[in-house]
């Protein structure tokens, strides 16, 4: 007997931007019945509204309170902004629901310990969107390392560009520049990207970190307004991994001219290049590059083509895709293999670590 779609409903998501309009749907429907939407809660009804009605959706829920109460809903898919996470992921919990949270998991680590707390009482599957780590990408890298081709890693050294957290940006995105949010450079494209390279190399060990602020206001473009700007623009962090391997990071704001993803892993017997147009690992396509032994010029060391046929064309969907295909494993047979809010709180722990050295530089 076919078993029945898991009931998702989206708090946060409209039909026609934003990641989960660009990323979750059509990673969903990559998966073909596993899934099936059937209602959406916004911050209005008639947004709510608005959304049910453009993607034919069964239920407009008039508040998250009642999306998270319905008897026809399995699991919540929570996309709004970091600062809302704690208190729409707790209202799921507490109601017995599976989740799907967007990383950032809470706004700082306390609020992450409680969410992996809550959901641990409750027994459900709660999963936080660090999809690098599903990335095709990643996982060829990981199976690359583990076979040997670098021979015994040395270092690895990553510069990422943030894209945002320079000195202009639009009002939507004004939030990202107030620290105190939650949804900084090093909370979401470094902590994405360092998600998928500790998948690869293990985790960090003894780090330094310092945060330089190179502009402490921010021009609105589309307001005509220059706002205060308390989130870094510049983050270094080195030290080493728990494996011994020296380690170096640095991200900073707006793009470059040059690369804006460029990661590289060196070794007693190669050397791999990680490459991309932006700092995001988790939403962007890899490139990925290798030589060993003899070899002087590295060479493309891509995952199979066959392994793409059928999924998001987008890297950000495919890598969704990737942690709801896991999502949907765990609440059928009750595996884990999807991220898990105790790795939430793992990758946010790191992060405390990196803030907490930077904050001590003064």
């Amino acid at each position: 007997m076919t078993e029945r779609p898991i009931r998702v409903g989206f708090i946060g998501l409209n039909p026609d931007s934003h990641w989960a309009a660009t990323a979750h749907l059509p990673a969903l429907q990559s998966l073909g019945g596993a899934y099936e939407i059937v209602g959406v809660a916004n911050s209005t009804p008639e947004s709510a509204e608005r959304t049910a009605t453009a993607l034919g959706l069964k239920h407009a829920f008039a508040s998250p309170a009642a999306l998270v109460a319905s008897p026809e809903i399995d699991l919540v898919v929570v996309t709004v902004k970091v600062p809302h996470h704690f208190e729409l992921v707790s209202a799921a919990l507490l109601a017995g629901k599976h989740v799907y949270c967007e990383w950032p998991l809470g706004n700082g680590l306390d609020e992450a310990r409680r969410l992996a707390a809550l959901a641990e009482e409750t027994g459900v599957v709660a999963v936080v969107g660090t999809q690098a780590r599903a990335a095709l990408e990643i996982l060829h890298l990981k199976q690359l390392i583990a076979e040997g081709f670098v021979g015994e890693v040395l270092s690895t050294s990553l510069i990422g560009s943030g894209g945002n957290w320079s000195d202009k940006t639009i009002e939507e995105y004004y939030y990202l520049f107030d620290a105190s949010n939650g949804a900084t450079m090093q909370s979401i494209p470094m902590a994405h990207t360092l998600a998928a390279l500790q998948e690869v190399l293990g985790a960090f060990g003894p780090l330094d970190a310092r945060f330089i602020n190179h502009f402490e206001t921010v021009e609105v473009t589309d307001a005509g307004e220059t706002r205060p700007k308390t989130a870094p623009d510049q983050l270094l962090v080195q030290g080493t991994m728990a494996s011994g391997a020296a380690v170096s990071v640095h991200y900073r704001g707006g793009v470059s001219r040059g690369t804006n993803l460029l990661w590289e892993i060196n070794g007693t017997e190669g050397d791999i290049q990680v490459t991309a147009d932006l700092g995001h690992a988790q939403m962007v396509q890899l490139t990925v590059k290798g030589a060993r032994g003899d070899a002087k010029e590295m060479t493309e060391q891509m995952p199979a083509p066959a392994l793409y046929n059928g999924k998001p064309e987008f890297a950000g969907a495919r890598n969704v895709a990737g942690i709801y295909a896991r999502l949907a494993a765990d609440i059928r047979t009750g595996s884990r293999t999807a991220p898990s809010f105790a790795d939430a709180v793992a990758l946010h722990d790191l992060l405390d670590r990196i803030e907490t050295s930077a904050a001590a530089k003064g």
